[in-house]
């Protein structure tokens, strides 16, 4: 049995709570608190912000809502719009660099191609002597329109005979190492400057870097030249390529020298940075230097006519206009002093054992009245111990005055009586022409050679032939002036016969002819001559070769100027 006393009984479990007294407010306060909490949830449950949180609006979107999601839409498709476009621009533009790459590329290794091409062809034609193209034009200026047998037809400006010099050349690296044969063989300085036959010379398009018209031309008129006249500018080095190339196939090379750019027009005479004061000056001595060194270098030589026409007033190293103003800069006696100084820097580069120095005026007959005075003549002559030939301009050309009766005496007989006042030095007929405006050509050509009649003109020695066709201005109308040998049948046919007499004393050798390769037989092999180059000239001067040790000259590739104006005046 047990101690434990056994509980009341009271009809409640054993763990319900006893309420008391309270009991009644007890459970109102509980009812209440129950109430007002329901009510807070009720509310707080509506609201907008829980709604939107519970999604309970999210079926029923608002109109704002609406045009942001719209607009949000169109600016994320412009955004990948330009995305696009600029994945597009950049996969273009990597394309175009890479060709544009690609064709720097395959130029410069076509650039590269040709240059050597070109190389070797110019070493092949120099080892060969035969014509071929060049990189560059020879005594041809500026060549425009159709080139025809024996010359081209080129256009001029409103001033001058020839046309105007090429825009200036890009030349090669002086470094390059020299390359080609030896050294050809030449005669005597003495030997040419006192030849035993005349020379018969010749300016034409490329001559001496491309033989093609120069060969033509011999073949029309039945001889072959030998002396080819070429242009060049003091903003040229010295071209070794066109002596070598001459003296290959036994020519005399003449370079007219102009101290100008290569590129200067010919009816412009203000060129003050060639100013005769600044060459006397020196301020193209390192350049003269070097020039007379390559001319040693070389080992050749070459006749220079420096400056020539300057009794004229349409070149810049002319003194004075015909009222007496300066051109260029230039005062009376620069001349002289400008010629002495380029000598006498050769003369101390020992360039001079080479070059033959032609002092070439223009003729006299239409100058400005006070330059035909011999005694304005005589002021430009710088003196026998700095001239070797005396050179003369001389053509028949538009207008022609009333007393012009087209013949060598009119032409050339009051200037020949002039220069043989001033020197006894040999003359050569440097530059010489002839126009078929006027109908007269035939028979001044006739009259010109029999100017080399025996006893007539003992002391000229050659002529070279400006054989182009130029276009320019005569009395305001532009007109051709054809100076080719071939211009007409006529003209060719007075010029054969002319060239070919043996009692004047032309060098070069008889070809057979254009008409005499038309023989009803078969011709021999040396008279078909439609299509191959003429046969290389012999010189015909005492043939004793210099002795100069072999030239390390350092080549150009300068295009070589084709002849300058021939003043608007007529001879």
């Amino acid at each position: 049995m047990s101690d434990a006393p056994t509980p009341t009984p009271t009809g409640k479990a054993w763990w319900a709570p006893t309420m008391g007294r309270m009991t009644v407010r007890a459970r109102i306060a509980t009812a209440a608190v129950v109430a007002g909490l329901l009510a807070v949830t009720l509310v707080v449950w509506n609201t907008p912000a829980v709604s939107s949180l519970v999604g309970a609006d999210a079926d029923e979107p608002t109109a704002a809502e609406l045009a942001l999601r719209e607009r949000n839409a169109e600016l994320e498709a412009q955004l990948h719009t330009s995305r696009s476009q600029t994945d597009a621009l950049r996969d273009v533009l990597g394309d175009e660099q890479a060709a544009r790459k690609k064709g720097e590329e395959d130029r410069a290794a076509a650039q590269a191609q040709r240059e050597a091409d070109a190389a070797q062809q110019e070493q092949a034609e120099q080892g060969t002597g035969s014509s071929g193209s060049s990189r560059s034009t020879g005594s041809g200026r500026r060549t425009a329109g159709s080139s025809a047998a024996g010359g081209g037809t080129v256009t001029a400006g409103t001033r001058g005979d020839r046309p105007n010099n090429p825009s200036t050349p890009v030349a090669d690296d002086p470094a390059a190492p020299p390359a080609g044969p030896a050294k050809p063989a030449a005669p005597s300085r003495a030997a040419l400057l006192d030849p035993a036959t005349r020379y018969f010379g010749m300016y034409t398009e490329q001559a001496p870097f491309n033989w093609a018209t120069f060969d033509d031309a011999a073949q029309s008129v039945g001889r072959s030249q030998n002396m080819v006249g070429y242009f060049g500018g003091w903003d040229e080095r010295f071209r070794a390529n066109a002596v070598t190339r001459a003296w290959e196939r036994g020519l005399m090379p003449m370079l007219t020298w102009e101290s100008r750019p290569i590129g200067s027009q010919n009816d412009v005479v203000d060129e003050p940075e060639y100013s005769l004061p600044k060459i006397i000056a020196g301020d193209f001595d390192a350049y003269l230097t070097q020039y007379a060194q390559d001319i040693v270098a070389t080992g050749l030589p070459l006749a220079i006519r420096l400056d020539h026409e300057m009794n004229s007033t349409w070149y810049p190293w002319a003194e004075q206009t015909s009222a007496g103003a300066p051109i260029n800069g230039n005062g009376v006696g620069d001349y002289v002093r400008m010629w002495q100084h380029v000598h006498d820097v050769f003369e101390a580069a020992g360039a001079n054992q080479y070059v033959i120095w032609v002092w070439a005026p223009n003729i006299v007959n239409n100058l400005p009245s006070r330059f035909q005075d011999p005694a304005f003549l005589e002021a430009l002559y710088p003196g026998d111990a700095y001239v070797d030939w005396v050179g003369v301009s001389g053509y028949q050309r538009p207008p022609f005055k009333a007393e012009n009766d087209s013949t060598f005496d009119y032409t050339y007989g009051r200037t020949l009586e002039q220069l043989r006042a001033i020197t006894d030095k040999k003359i050569l007929l440097a530059e010489v022409g002839a126009s078929e405006i006027g109908g007269t050509k035939p028979a001044w050509v006739r009259s010109f050679f029999q100017g080399f009649d025996p006893g007539a003109n003992d002391d000229v020695i050659g002529l070279a032939w400006f054989n182009l066709a130029v276009t320019t201005y005569v009395d305001g109308q532009l007109a051709t002036n054809d100076w080719r040998v071939d211009s007409r049948a006529n003209s060719l046919e007075a010029f054969r016969t002319g060239i070919a007499d043996p009692a004047r004393r032309f060098g070069g050798q008889a070809l057979a002819t254009a008409a005499a390769a038309e023989p009803a037989e078969p011709a021999p092999a040396a008279t078909t001559a439609a299509a191959e180059p003429t046969p290389e000239p012999t010189p015909t001067a005492t043939p004793v070769p210099t002795t100069t040790p072999e030239p390390t000259p350092a080549p150009t590739a300068t295009p070589s100027a084709a002849p300058s104006p021939t003043p608007a005046a007529t001879p």
